[in-house]
């Protein structure tokens, strides 16, 4: 019987993936604010783990460097690695690992582009040019012709996943929900799906990606994002999957801990709004990093993540830069669990 499951995010890494923006990007309007937003991220994972950074070419990585130097990044915690890509959206094109607690399993399932929105077809390559690039250790590579990003599944590594209907229904209009179910369960090793089908934000172009709405922590809890502001028009629907998260029960039948994130002002840039969620954070080896949006509910963010996971040091990026492409700190980054990335840095 295989022993290989899919680690909560809160385990033991060995580094972050992260792909550099560049004039070949949708980053290309905004790229000296968008590499300045880039080297406050890659600082604040750097203070807790090591990071690979994709590179398109000699010339991005050089220009990467240079950012990264003058931000006082230290460079033994950066390996570079150059691979095409399209996008810098590593959560959705990266891989996700499975271990056993010796070995690794890369599953790399098909990216589309979020469903066909954009073009993907480097980025669904990705994976394969990383292993070409000897990123990873060991590993066994399995690929999966069946569209899943990354940010539409969260893990709480003891064979539970949580997921929206919203989004695997627009990748699949064909399949039940109980064939999805099996689909993941055989993929991803995992014992059972708990499906939202409610939650999604203004801006957001995933199709209510998991990680930009409810998030598992240690000790059977969920962090998840609300709204306190009934003349909001995510008001609703928010409540109703505050009411769906309440009513989920653990893989022993008791109901979870639940951690209600603050909502921030809205966020519109050139008569857009951007969805500004507080839980796209991701998790390092001692730490959290979270998005900031300069509001006054940064603060009370930083408390209620501090709450879920007890015992990390909480580093707030400013991630207004980011949100302009639809996404934030999760979404642009893939932790690996620790034993499965080659030649980093210590």
């Amino acid at each position: 019987m295989s022993n290989f499951r899919l680690p909560a995010e809160w385990e033991a890494q060995a580094g972050v993936l992260v792909a550099w923006p560049h004039a070949g990007t949708d980053w290309a309007p905004r790229l000296d604010r968008i590499e300045a937003a880039y080297v406050r991220l890659v600082a604040a994972i750097a203070h807790f783990v090591p990071i690979v950074i994709c590179v398109a070419d000699a010339c991005v990585c050089e220009r990467a460097s240079r950012a990264l130097a003058a931000g006082g990044v230290d460079p033994f915690r950066i390996r570079f690695a150059q691979v095409a890509y399209d996008d810098t959206w590593l959560r959705d094109s990266g891989p996700l690992t499975l271990t056993d607690g010796a070995h690794f399993r890369l599953i790399d399932f098909r990216f589309t582009g979020w469903g066909g929105k954009f073009a993907g077809g480097r980025d669904d390559r990705l994976i394969q040019a990383l292993i070409a690039q000897n990123v990873f250790g060991p590993a066994e590579h399995r690929r999966i012709d069946w569209a899943l990003e990354g940010g539409a599944i969260e893990s709480d590594g003891k064979g539970t996943l949580l997921t929206t209907w919203r989004c695997l229904h627009q990748r699949h209009p064909d399949m039940t929900r109980s064939d999805m179910t099996q689909r993941l369960l055989d993929a991803l090793a995992t014992k059972r799906i708990l499906w939202l089908d409610h939650g999604y934000l203004e801006g957001d172009d995933t199709d209510a990606h998991i990680d930009t709405l409810a998030r598992f922590a240690p000790d059977d809890a969920i962090v998840f994002q609300s709204c306190d502001d009934p003349h909001d028009p995510h008001y609703a629907e928010l409540a109703r999957m505050h009411e769906e998260i309440a009513a989920l029960r653990t893989i022993d039948g008791r109901p979870y801990r639940l951690h209600r994130l603050p909502w921030a002002a809205p966020i519109i840039d050139e008569g857009r709004r951007l969805a500004a969620s507080y839980a796209n954070y991701l998790l390092v080896d001692g730490g959290v990093v979270i998005p900031a949006y300069g509001d006054a509910a940064d603060a009370t963010a930083v408390r209620v993540i501090a709450a879920a996971h007890p015992g990390r040091e909480v580093v707030a990026v400013d991630a207004r830069s980011l949100i302009w492409q639809n996404g934030s700190v999760h979404c642009l980054t893939m932790q690996m669990p620790a034993g499965s990335l080659a030649d980093l840095p210590g």
